[in-house]
């Protein structure tokens, strides 16, 4: 297969694609599209703002919700699975409305996802980069990642060779996602270096106190 109109070949008889899921109705599960605060701006004409100014993200921190709530984190998240993945084209993320302002966010539209396996773009760890903040149990997974003996592209290739469709993804792909991996850890390094892990690091591992708990405590 090879045509113009799709700018793909085959090699010979085998196409890269991708498959979809989808959701319940938005009757039945309803959920808003929200736009990424680090959209691109799709065109050559002009860049966004965060494409220009490293300060962005204190811009971010000061809109609701990003400035009282576990979103920014969520952010943070979203763009470290997109760099992974080599997905650049998160221009929207969905919630489930059902679960507020602090519900997870929804990774939709992957389509684009493991594309170059040869191109690492940093451009997508712009929300890390520039916000400086990781949870702390995202750390510890993608440390743990990096471990030989857990090493991601053997998790991957491990986790997929039951799949039907297998090979899901390529061994260029797979290997991708190790090289990835140590240019995240870089970066949350590098972070560590200017500002200090306890500001870069956000404990979300600590559980909220329970009213009866905080009343006893202040008794005593």
């Amino acid at each position: 297969m090879c045509k113009t109109e799709y700018a793909v070949c085959g090699n010979p008889h085998l196409l890269e694609g991708s498959l979809s899921a989808f959701l319940p109705s938005l009757n039945l599960a309803p959920r808003l599209s929200i736009p990424n605060p680090w959209i691109r701006s799709y065109s050559f004409d002009g860049k966004e703002e965060w494409e220009v100014n490293p300060l962005y993200c204190n811009t971010v921190r000061e809109i609701y919700p990003y400035s009282n709530s576990n979103r920014l984190l969520n952010i943070v998240d979203m763009a470290i699975f997109d760099f992974l993945t080599g997905n650049m084209d998160r221009h929207h993320y969905e919630m489930f409305t059902k679960f507020g302002d602090d519900g997870f966010l929804l990774h939709l539209d992957n389509a684009r996802g493991f594309g170059r396996h040869s191109h690492d773009e940093i451009s997508i760890l712009a929300p890390l980069s520039q916000c400086c903040i990781i949870k702390r149990t995202t750390l510890l997974r993608l440390q743990l990642l990096a471990e030989p003996e857990y090493q991601l592209s053997d998790m991957m290739r491990e986790s997929l060779l039951q799949d039907p469709l297998a090979p899901v993804l390529t061994e260029p792909h797979l290997l991708a996602l190790d090289r990835r991996l140590q240019l995240i850890l870089a970066a949350v390094g590098k972070c560590i270096d200017t500002f200090g892990e306890a500001t870069v690091v956000a404990n979300d591992t600590a559980q909220p106190q329970s009213p009866a708990a905080h009343r006893a405590k202040v008794e005593t």
